[in-house]
């Protein structure tokens, strides 16, 4: 039995997520006590139950404590069956997370699956559908798993609503990554979303980051979408370079002027193609889960340079260890640049 305090690192839902995903590629039963403790609404919500559920789904886990507000839960998992799954989110709770909690035991089990997630796909404390898409499955792909997603419908906080799909093509193992060198920057461009606002939002926060960045303005697209069922503004900056992508986004908030909104997600996109490295901020992140699976396997892992590591990924990194007990090792380069090696 494993035991995980929620209260550690960050405090996050990313504790329960990744201890739930561990659990079941490693089948070792799970406590968790002290749930989001450090949060001001402590104990499980909406989108963290539905993670829970899912889990438990896929495994046929034994689970206690799986209820709205819980701060102890107990899981017992069960073998990891394939096949076609339902997940709902009763609210703009991001299916993103809930789609990295149950996707690493999938994309090792005996054969493909196919899942249908509805909620939030476009929420700003969590990777938007984009992200998944474009930048973290092409590179999870890398490993060995293929995973094709297909957005059906967009889903803003707070209506949510949204829906997407994927595929899931699983290996036995998974492959090793190394990301030591960005390579030139091939193309940027920036992606500005609206979902009934007036669409010279999206046109303000492109005129911002063109004045800001100095880039041709074949680089900006406008979309204005019919299928949110509620309200929504996302500006998304794209870097593509020889061997990585990025994507760097910031959301529209009531109040919030839509050129500072633009200047948001530039000064990520800035920061990250100043330290000239390969691996973004967030997705250092969610890279170290399946990177410390395939070391624990034993012929996965791997090394990539990043930004200076969050306090989410530190304590990301703290679960890993528990869990599976590779060898993770950081080691800074600079003020701007760290190197991480996992296995």
């Amino acid at each position: 039995m494993i035991t995980i305090d929620g209260s550690q690192g960050e405090g996050g839902g990313q504790i329960v997520r990744s201890s739930l995903a561990l659990s079941l590629v490693s089948q070792q039963p799970l406590t968790l006590c002290n749930i989001r403790a450090r949060r001001s609404r402590p104990g499980l919500m909406r989108q963290h139950l539905t993670a829970v559920r899912a889990a438990a789904e896929i495994s046929g886990a034994a689970v206690h404590g799986a209820e709205i507000g819980s701060r102890q839960l107990s899981f017992q998992p069960g073998e990891v069956r394939c096949g076609s799954y339902h997940f709902r989110i009763d609210s703009a709770g991001s299916t993103t997370l809930v789609l990295q909690t149950v996707l690493p035991a999938l994309m090792l089990a005996g054969g493909e699956s196919t899942l249908v997630l509805e909620g939030g796909t476009h929420n700003p404390w969590a990777p938007p559908y984009d992200f998944l898409a474009r930048v973290y499955l092409p590179l999870l792909a890398r490993l060995g798993p293929r995973v094709e997603p297909r957005l059906e419908r967009h889903g803003f906080y707070p209506a949510g609503g949204g829906r997407f799909s994927v595929t899931i093509h699983p290996v036995r193992e998974l492959g090793r990554l190394e990301m030591k060198e960005r390579g030139d920057v091939r193309s940027q461009h920036v992606h500005a979303v609206v979902a009934k606002l007036p669409r010279h939002i999206a046109e303000r926060e492109c005129r911002e980051i063109a004045k800001l960045s100095g880039w041709d303005r074949r680089c900006f697209h406008v979309e204005e979408l019919d299928d949110s069922p509620g309200p929504g503004n996302v500006v998304m900056i794209g870097i593509e370079s020889e061997r990585a992508s990025e994507l760097c986004t910031a959301f529209g908030q009531k109040g919030v002027r839509a050129e500072q909104v633009a200047e948001q997600a530039w000064r990520e996109a800035h920061r990250f193609l100043e330290a000239d490295v390969p691996v973004g901020e967030h997705l250092a992140d969610q890279l170290l889960l399946p990177l410390g699976i395939g070391a624990w396997q034993g012929a996965g892992g791997g090394v990539f340079r990043t930004l200076p590591l969050s306090q989410h990924a530190l304590t990301h990194i703290a679960v890993l260890q528990q869990f599976l007990n590779v060898r993770i090792e950081t080691s800074e380069e600079s003020d701007t640049a760290v190197t991480v090696r996992v296995g």
